[in-house]
């Protein structure tokens, strides 16, 4: 099969398209024919050997110290099922799905290996391309404001870095759970930001994220310019800061109203997230770069941050 193989850490350019060995299902895992891939943040970073602060050598001694020990990256994918190991799966071949793979990774492919545990159906309503690129965003989005801030309806909520993967899910599902929300973004992504549901805009470019005068019930910061210090001054006298991309130092000492560090990937996200999409309550605002062969041209977009919502590659297209 061809594969997007990444041998040491670099930019876009380090990323190779080439034939590897077709994978083999083991016990509880099938073969998923890959449809649409996501290449994300986490992606990138992990391309580039690039971690949050005080994370590097950490990373580099789980992750790999000159390139990822898994060459083919790729977390987030949706699909059909190809084949099984295991007789009653529940998932035969044919069978729609979307999937976080986990740390086996693998998604940047014609062809993968995922755990069963890990397979949502993937409604009719919902592309192959909506599902891979709402995942990796939703589920970070879902996670820190229903299940570890506790979003209330009435909430006043800021979110920093509204019009990327994890921020134009957040805009949405916080509208969804009630809150009122302020949308920080560049003046471009104004109308995008108002769109998806945003009650409010802040142009940082005219007023920085630190200089707001407003207090909010939670501050949820994905790009990664707000500390402890600096988001607890947008709080209100309840409220809670949550840092999606924090530092080492951060993460360690994140603790009371302030929350960081690893979120779960859970299927019965996935597959609410996907609900959410076949209702249209949720738009998982999706790219699509174009085939395997496009993958460079998907990383240099995310590089350069202005990624608006979410991209993918068609890897068997």
């Amino acid at each position: 099969m061809r594969a997007a193989v990444v041998t040491r850490y670099g930019p876009p350019e380090a990323v190779v398209i080439t034939e590897i060995p077709n994978p083999t299902p083991r016990t509880g895992e099938v073969i998923l024919r890959v449809e649409a891939a996501a290449v994300t943040s986490g992606d990138a970073r992990m391309r580039a050997g690039r971690f949050p602060a005080g994370f590097g050598m950490l990373a580099r001694l789980g992750i790999g110290v000159r390139g990822p020990r898994k060459k083919v990256l790729g977390i987030a994918v949706a699909g059909t099922v190809e084949s099984s190991g295991a007789t009653g799966s529940g998932f035969p071949p044919g069978t729609r799905v979307a999937a976080m793979i986990g740390s086996g990774l693998g998604g940047h492919a014609e062809l993968a290996r995922v755990p069963i545990a890990r397979l949502a159906r993937l409604p009719e309503q919902v592309s192959f391309e909506d599902a891979a690129g709402l995942l990796f965003g939703g589920g970070t989005a879902l996670q820190f404001l229903r299940e570890r801030a506790h979003v209330q309806p009435g909430e006043r909520v800021l979110i920093n870095g509204a019009s990327g993967a994890v921020g134009s899910s957040a805009v949405q599902l916080a509208k969804h759970l009630g809150a009122h929300i302020t949308a920080i973004s560049s003046a471009r992504n104004r109308s995008f930001a108002l769109r998806l549901g945003a009650d409010e805009h802040v142009d940082y470019t005219s007023t920085p994220v630190g200089d707001l005068d407003a207090r909010y019930d939670v501050v949820l910061d994905t790009v990664g310019n707000l500390s402890r210090r600096s988001g607890r001054h947008l709080l209100s006298p309840t409220g809670r800061l949550i840092l999606a991309v924090a530092g080492l130092a951060d993460t360690v000492a994140a603790r009371g109203n302030v929350i960081a560090g690893p979120i779960p990937e859970r299927t019965a996200d996935i597959t609410e997230l996907l609900e959410l999409a076949a209702t249209g309550a949720l738009d998982p605002v999706t790219s699509v770069s174009g085939g395997l062969e496009s993958i460079r041209d998907a990383y240099a977009v995310v590089d350069s941050g202005r990624k608006v919502g979410n991209l993918v590659i068609l890897p068997n297209d």
